[in-house]
């Protein structure tokens, strides 16, 4: 994308919702990690679909900008400098990946592709949920906080729903829709590893906090996944009913 064209004033407007879009997405819903001194949020999902629709520039500014925004609202500034880095990198790869679309030589190896990448992340959802976010779990919603049982079966049960969803999509409707499940998963794995590096080398020594980097992974993962499920679906939608999106 050139310089006049992402600064255009539809890019720049469509920047502008999409930045308070992640801010309020992110704020809207957030479980509480001690181990981290963080929060799952499911703002991911804002920070993708901006990606998908409107390309790295977008996805980088909303998802970087509107992130740092709701970590400083919710009262998280230690996290606030990490994420507009991360968050920005995060929309910048999913949306530069999903433009570089690669053409496999046959419909039968999208249709593989898309059924691996359904799999994975089916499994991961389902261990992941099981294993971190089952039984009493501290939820906010909006700014106030209550405590809720979350059965082992919920995550199971989204687990297969995720991977047959994503493997109905890509068998069904679209066999290149692998290629962005892809670039998602991707760009939501550079999410994961700048939030572990930073626990691990930066915040101890800017913020004097001890974490355990480590419990943030999983975490971030089942962050990137919840995030996927509510973005890709939509993205779809908007693709069907807008087709010149798509070529964005």
């Amino acid at each position: 994308m050139t310089r006049e064209k992402a600064l255009s004033p539809f890019n720049l407007a469509v920047t502008a919702v999409f930045t308070a879009l992640v801010c309020v997405v992110t704020m809207l819903f957030s479980i509480y990690v001690p181990g981290t001194k963080g929060f799952f949020n499911i703002g991911e999902s804002m920070v993708f679909l901006s990606a998908l629709l409107f390309g790295s520039f977008v996805g980088a500014i909303a998802g970087g900008v509107g992130s740092m925004l709701a970590d400083l609202l919710l009262g998280y500034p230690h996290y606030a400098p990490a994420t507009l880095i991360i968050k920005a990198c995060e929309g910048a790869v999913v949306g530069a990946l999903k433009k570089k679309n690669p053409k496999f030589s046959s419909r039968l190896h999208w249709k593989f592709f898309t059924l691996v990448l359904g799999v994975v992340a089916g499994f991961l959802l389902g261990w992941i949920g099981t294993a971190y976010y089952s039984g009493e779990v501290e939820l906010t919603l909006g700014t106030g906080s209550f405590m809720l049982y979350v059965p082992t079966e919920f995550w199971l049960f989204l687990g297969a729903i995720t991977t047959f969803s994503i493997v109905a999509l890509g068998f069904l409707a679209d066999p290149e829709f692998g290629w962005t499940v892809f670039s998602v998963i991707t760009g939501g794995f550079v999410m994961v590893l700048g939030y572990f590096l930073y626990q691990l080398f930066l915040i101890g020594p800017l913020f004097n906090i001890e974490v355990v980097a480590i419990v943030e992974i999983p975490v971030n993962i089942g962050q990137m996944i919840i995030g996927a499920i509510v973005a890709l679906p939509i993205a779809k939608i908007v693709w069907r009913a807008l087709p010149y999106l798509k070529k964005k």
